[in-house]
């Protein structure tokens, strides 16, 4: 006997335990947003399940299977009890594209996600979905309202980036740097990234010194071409060019250039590599102080030409360099050493680091810090502009999207980061399929933790399609979900105020909401949302 259950998008359903989430079988949505819905099935024998869907949406409504992906380290230390499961093994993680039947496995819970994708033909009003399992003379049947809003969610302001890594889809797909096959699948990648609301890329104008073992490299991707003769340099655009353009037709806007200096202390170079007198070679990298003179003058002649062609080619404005990533105050004298030659050469262009000692800041060694959410208190109202991360290491108490834990605590940082008028987010790991330090690759479908080392989910969001494309997480689904809301209560402020919106935000809420302190419960997160859209409605009625 085939059993089903309609649930949200927030319940991760496990193949070994029934949902326990109550049924959930009504939405609204504005007309440019995303939705998703699913229905956890079993059955008591094994058995090929077809599927047919009825609704007003035609190709906008996509169905998916939730694929478990394997996790060894699904927890960090010291991570909170705010947590689905704590042992190694599977979770609800991938979204296979359904192709076919649902294949049933005799008592175990299978998902099938429903992926809603706006449309300017989307029809407005309550919708119904009907989803049908026929089986024989049987057919078990879901019905779903969609309540779509005559209005559109704001253009979304938030700077998102979550840092995209073109080396790892190279070695993945074996394709060589810069080739047309490579272009293509970047392409692919980042049109994808930018549907899920990525509106930042980290570029790489030189292959980023990031998560790189000390004396070892990861493979070039560097965009500016470097030529030196005679001592002189000179730069190619060319590439940095086509990156920009892909960038611009698959809608992303700005553009936040690869750290000048190595990760965690700003001590060395970056590797360059460069035709000198005729002859490729490295000519800076883990052998050359960050600081020295020689790197001085590169990057002195190179800073006149780059800002040159970016205002050239019309993105000046957005630009963000970098400096060196989180630095700690062990090493505040080298990093401000770096800062002082990156601010003396791209001082008007914006600089950020994702750094949380409130001290780089105050000392005036960045403009725009990035503190990470666990400690962005010190931050709040004391910087011009507010951004925030989540890596590995924010495990109690604030949001993340680890594999272990509730997709709740995944979406509620849009809430957060409305209250707080967060103005950027940044992630390291869009796309990270090597070992932690870029020691090795990975297959993500197998090895989800870096090596034994990020618990999984921190590293990646995607997967590699067979074809060159992305395959989507739930998490990623879950996390514009989180954008959508930020978005929403921006819309409810425009029309009722913000003293309004935020009332309805923390309504039935036990404290006021923090970065650490928020309902944790699914059904709050949704009340929230009917609640804002309600507001919205009525507004619109006036």
């Amino acid at each position: 006997m085939l059993r089903v259950k309609p649930l949200s998008s927030l319940v991760k359903v496990f193949s070994d335990e029934e949902p326990k989430a109550k049924a959930f079988e009504k939405l609204s949505i504005f007309r440019n947003e995303k939705s998703s819905l699913q229905i956890a099935l079993t059955s008591d024998i094994d058995c090929k399940v077809s599927v047919e869907i009825d609704s007003p949406f035609g190709q906008m409504l996509k169905p998916f299977v939730v694929e478990e992906i394997y996790s060894a380290m699904p927890v960090a230390k010291m991570q909170d009890d705010y947590t689905l499961r704590r042992d190694a093994g599977k979770f609800p993680e991938l979204l296979r594209p359904l192709e076919g039947d649902i294949n049933l496995t005799a008592g175990k819970w299978t998902s099938l996600w429903l992926s809603l994708d706006p449309n300017p033909q989307l029809p407005v009003g309550e919708q119904k979905v009907k989803v049908s399992f026929p089986s024989g003379e049987e057919q078990t049947q879901v019905e779903f309202a969609i309540d779509v809003i005559d209005c559109d969610l704001p253009k979304q302001t938030l700077l998102y980036t979550n840092w995209f890594h073109t080396d790892c889809l190279a070695t993945y797909y074996k394709v060589e740097v810069f080739s047309d096959r490579y272009w293509s699948i970047v392409e692919a990648y980042l049109k994808t990234a930018r549907e899920y609301g990525m509106n930042v890329v980290l570029t790489p104008i030189f292959t980023p010194p990031l998560d790189t073992k000390k004396g070892g490299e990861r493979l070039t991707v560097q965009l500016i071409g470097v030529s030196v003769n005679d001592g002189k340099y000179a730069f190619d655009f060319s590439n940095l060019d086509k990156w920009i353009d892909m960038c611009h037709r698959v809608g992303i806007e700005y553009f936040e250039m690869a750290h000048f200096f190595t990760q965690w202390g700003a001590k060395k170079c970056p590797k360059i590599v460069a035709n000198v007198d005729g002859r490729v070679k490295k000519i800076f990298g883990w052998k050359t102080r960050g600081a020295g003179k020689k790197y001085k003058a590169f990057l002195a002649a190179l800073a006149p030409c780059l800002k040159e062609y970016l205002i050239q080619k019309g993105v000046a404005d957005k630009v963000f360099f970098h400096v060196s990533d989180e630095p700690s105050t062990r090493v505040i004298r080298q990093y401000r050493k770096a800062s002082e030659i990156v601010k003396q050469l791209f001082g008007d262009f914006k600089i950020i680091d994702a750094l949380s000692d409130y001290k780089f800041y105050q000392n005036g060694l960045v403009e725009l810090p990035i503190p990470a959410n666990n400690h962005i208190d010190a931050f709040i109202g004391n910087v011009k502009e507010l951004w925030t991360y989540y890596c590995c290491a924010q495990v109690d108490k604030v949001a993340n999207r680890f594999f272990s834990m509730p997709s709740q605590r995944n979406r509620v940082l849009g809430c957060q980061m409305y209250k707080y008028d967060v103005k950027g987010f940044l992630h390291w790991g869009y796309n990270f399929w090597y070992k932690r330090l870029s020691v090795g690759e990975v297959d993500p479908f197998k090895e989800t933790d870096a090596g034994g080392f990020f618990p999984s989910g921190d590293s990646f969001v995607v997967y590699p399609g067979k074809d060159g494309k992305p395959l989507v997480s739930l998490r990623l689904r879950v996390f514009y979900d989180a954008l959508q809301d930020m978005r929403a209560l921006q819309l409810a402020e425009s029309l009722i105020g913000r003293d309004k919106t935020l009332e309805l935000l923390e309504q039935g809420a036990e404290k006021p909401i923090t970065f650490a302190e928020y309902p944790h419960s699914d059904d709050w997160q949704l009340q929230m949302r009917e609640r804002i859209n309600n507001a919205i409605r009525q507004e619109l009625k006036k």
